[in-house]
């Protein structure tokens, strides 16, 4: 399938989750992203890479083992072997049952599958952005979610095998998750948006398209709920996900490389 089909799909999933006539909210200024070579090429998806140019404030490189994706219900032969040699060991699939329905995923040899639906009943909230990522914070069950996510990719890289973990488009659901993983390794908040924008770069697309981009102020919206509703970012991984000191200094350890 191509990109601008692939594309096309995630707005036609969008359209049959939202039922609601919920208008697209307005668009926003953001910086532009540049190519980055962290970027997994694929037949099969648009937005699979790793957090390979990144480092953290004290210096560390981050696990390469660790991927995020768009959905893979096109993933070729090549795909599927491609991401095997990469060892993936584990699949995190954040999406609703209606999505996996009309779209699921190829399986990667070798790899377990999880599901872990961060939306759960709330379908609205997949397409009303402007409220999604609040909701990603402050609902117990996307809480949950996230929370699981999480552990199981810390358990795959202590195993030292990669951990994939994606959504329909790869920018929403997984720009959270992937925002948390890189905060808790200890990079810095301008990285952090970096490697959530470039979804705009890698789908070909802008802040200005509300189903297919992504924008700024949506991404900074979790972590301000975060702050206000658990007084830190810290105090949501505590309180709101319930992940341990010993969790998150484990998950930490096992995000960075010398």
């Amino acid at each position: 399938m191509s990109p601008h089909l692939r594309r096309l799909s995630v707005s036609l999933i969008a359209v049959t989750l939202a039922g609601t006539g919920l208008v697209a909210p307005t668009a926003s200024a953001a910086p532009a992203v540049k190519a980055d070579p962290r970027l997994i090429v694929l037949d099969g998806t648009d937005n699979t890479r790793t957090f390979a140019t990144y480092r953290t404030t004290d210096g560390y490189s981050l696990n390469l083992r660790v991927i995020r994706s768009d959905n893979l219900s096109e993933l070729t032969r090549g795909d599927e072997q491609k991401l095997a040699r990469r060892d993936v060991a584990t699949v995190v699939d954040l999406r609703t049952a209606v999505e996996r329905q009309l779209q699921p995923d190829r399986p990667v040899p070798h790899a377990r599958h999880y599901d872990e639906d961060i939306f759960g009943d709330h379908l609205a909230e997949a397409v009303n952005l402007d409220s999604a990522y609040a909701f990603f914070v402050t609902d117990p069950g996307a809480r949950a979610g996230f929370a699981r996510t999480l552990r199981l990719v810390s358990a795959t890289l202590g195993q030292g095998r990669a951990a994939l973990f994606h959504c329909s488009a790869g920018k929403d659901r997984t720009g959270w998750a992937a925002a948390m993983l890189l905060t808790i390794a200890g990079v810095d908040r301008a990285t952090v948006e970096r490697d959530y924008l470039a979804s705009n770069f890698f789908r070909h697309t802008t802040p200005a398209d509300p189903l297919q981009g992504v924008r700024l102020s949506w991404l900074r919206t979790s972590f301000d709920t975060a702050n206000r509703r658990f007084g830190s970012f810290d105090g949501y991984l505590r309180a709101g996900l319930h992940l341990s000191d010993a969790e998150i200094t484990t998950l930490r350890q096992r995000l960075r490389i010398a």
